[in-house]
């Protein structure tokens, strides 16, 4: 049987299905939030069996104990959601990144994007990386076909990078593999910011938005990443150290040269070991100070 059951009929046209999941590639939900911006007032078109696709032991349902009464469990949920965009018909796939059947998941995916006669794929992410707040958030572009980006999207890392793999790129795989033209944006996220970083999110609409050619709505993005940015400001001035740490990240960024694939895996492999991110803890270094 299939994972997914179609919600509604909708009359498709050439749609763009653009695809962000949790947790890994993910750092500080900026691709998950942009997505949420994306798609929160669309139709659902589409669910997911998360049965099949979520261990609940790992990530378990949200329960509401309301005046000692068990009141409501709210479940993990993959979603496909329905948005026109300046007459760009677009379907956005988000939810938590699956545990199991990711194989399945990819040929089921495919299913739909064929049944929805998609034109092409679209995945953003968000990496950690030794880049500095106070600088415009720095997104790398994949790309199934030379021709998909614009000249001014930067390609890359050159060379092999060979780093843990996502659901969501298992997914990008399956459907450009039938020559669905696919494209990705990755946002690089200072590695010390704990919590969300609404700068990223932005980045990543910006950048996709121009893609298709659309001005994608931000919602509250804006003033959040402003409170971010004052919070981030304050901590800093408090601390020389922090100071001394991000004005070496400033000079490092002033060279304007694209990490190394070593370089990203590096940051990949120290987002993923950190202590606080393994118990939960969404303190950064410079965040509570």
């Amino acid at each position: 049987m299939a994972l997914y059951e179609m919600t509604t009929d909708v009359p498709f046209v050439a749609p763009v299905l653009i695809g962000a999941f949790d947790g890994w590639i993910d750092a500080s939900g900026a691709s998950t939030g942009a997505a949420t911006t994306l798609g929160e007032r669309g139709d659902v078109v589409a669910r997911f069996d998360a049965d099949a696709l979520y261990d609940y032991r790992a990530r378990r349902p949200a329960l509401d104990v309301i005046d000692g009464t068990l009141t409501r469990l709210e479940w993990p949920e993959l979603t496909l959601r329905s948005v026109e965009v300046g007459g760009r018909h677009l379907l956005v796939l988000t939810g938590p990144e699956p545990d199991f059947r990711w194989r399945q998941l990819g040929t089921d995916v495919l299913d739909l994007c064929l049944r929805a006669g998609v034109v092409q794929w679209a995945s953003m992410g968000a990496l950690p990386a030794a880049v500095p707040h106070t600088r415009p958030v720095p997104v790398l572009a994949t790309a199934s076909a030379p021709d998909l980006l614009h000249e001014d999207e930067v390609k890359g890392p050159a060379g092999l990078l060979r780093v843990p793999g996502a659901a969501l790129s298992t997914l990008e795989l399956a459907v450009s593999g039938t020559g669905i033209r696919a494209v990705g944006f990755y946002a690089q996220v200072p590695h010390y910011v704990g919590g969300p970083y609404a700068a990223a999110s932005i980045a990543l609409l910006e950048h996709l938005g121009r893609h298709l050619g659309v001005e994608l709505p931000l919602g509250p993005l804006m003033t959040e990443a402003q409170e971010q940015r004052d919070r981030l400001d304050a901590a800093v001035a408090q601390d020389e150290d922090a100071a001394g740490y991000l004005q070496r990240l400033e000079t490092l960024a002033g060279e304007e040269r694209m990490p190394s694939g070593d370089e990203l895996a590096t940051e990949i492999e120290r987002f993923l070991s950190e202590t606080g991110r393994d118990s939960g803890d969404e303190s950064g270094p410079f965040e509570g100070r």
